[in-house]
């Protein structure tokens, strides 16, 4: 997924786990539908569970709408919960577009008015939190509270990555899978099955629209350096204390921008706290969601 110069993507959130560690969340999981919508004559594909006001999560780059399985349950006991497949990802249509974080967020817009959403609460893991960031900036009056976990979207971000995560970012073999695991996860559990993730990588059929991403993420296009100022919306940021891709520097970065923002750390987790720390992740998330303004 990465030249030398595909240096952002640290916001990968790369499908790295063994769905094995998902099961037990599974079987406790309410009743969710998968739904298709068409938005600008592309087929969107997404997820859909439980009731009350709307919360939207977003996947990372080379992601899909499973990485949010563990927390589902625990949301959509309060909220509809929408978990969409991000044009180009998942079950998604995946069309020969230049991709960039402006054609995320144009899709997003088009998929809420499909679903006749006014406002939700938006909630972004790395790729996805830049993503969310973004569209509260274009579209504030249809954010209603912003969650922004293990974000990216600074263009600082290229400084801090080595070269071999660089490279390995292409996820082009089972040693850069291999690689990035650590990176990704605090516990290893969570990267063990090397296999099972390169052959998620080689049949996920997106590698079109990563490079796409990874080379304006490159040129520095849609950043959200001196932007977030503007965002009013109550913020959540939190972010997982072992994170390797994108450190909680970054994390404390986004709330020092962010007007009247909280920050929440995990300890013992990484990159993907939905993932490695669901319980933890859900309680901080209906805690916030929950607030009262």
């Amino acid at each position: 997924m990465l030249r030398w110069s595909f240096v952002l993507s640290g916001l990968l959130a790369i499908v790295l786990w063994s769905p094995h560690v998902l099961a037990q969340e599974e079987k406790k999981a309410l009743p969710k539908t998968d739904r298709f919508v068409t938005v600008y004559g592309a087929k969107i594909h997404y997820v859909e569970a439980g009731s009350g006001a709307p919360v939207i999560l977003i996947h990372g780059l080379a992601d899909n709408s499973a990485i949010w399985d563990s927390v589902i349950p625990a949301l959509a006991v309060r909220f509809r919960v929408i978990v969409v497949d991000q044009i180009g990802f998942g079950r998604s249509d995946k069309l020969l577009l230049n991709y960039r974080v402006s054609t995320l967020v144009d899709f997003l817009d088009g998929l809420m008015s499909e679903l006749k959403i006014q406002r939700a609460s938006l909630v972004g893991n790395s790729l996805g939190g830049w993503v969310a960031a973004a569209f509260a900036l274009a579209h504030p009056e249809r954010v209603e509270r912003l969650v922004l976990s293990d974000a990216a979207g600074y263009a600082g971000l290229a400084k801090t990555m080595d070269p071999r995560a660089l490279h390995a970012l292409r996820l082009a073999s089972r040693e850069d899978i291999r690689y990035l695991g650590p990176l990704t996860f605090h516990d290893k559990r969570f990267y063990e099955d090397i296999d099972l993730a390169f052959k998620e990588r080689v049949t996920a059929g997106d590698s079109y629209t990563v490079a796409q991403l990874l080379d304006v993420m490159i040129r520095g296009d849609d950043v959200l350096d001196n932007r977030l100022q503007a965002i009013n919306q109550a913020t959540l940021v939190l972010w997982g204390r072992d994170d390797k891709l994108i450190p909680l520097s970054f994390g404390e970065r986004f709330h020092q921008e962010i007007a009247g923002s909280q920050l929440r750390v995990i300890d013992h987790c990484g990159h993907m706290p939905q993932v490695e720390c669901p319980k933890e992740f859900a309680t901080a998330m209906l805690q916030f969601l929950s607030e009262t303004k």
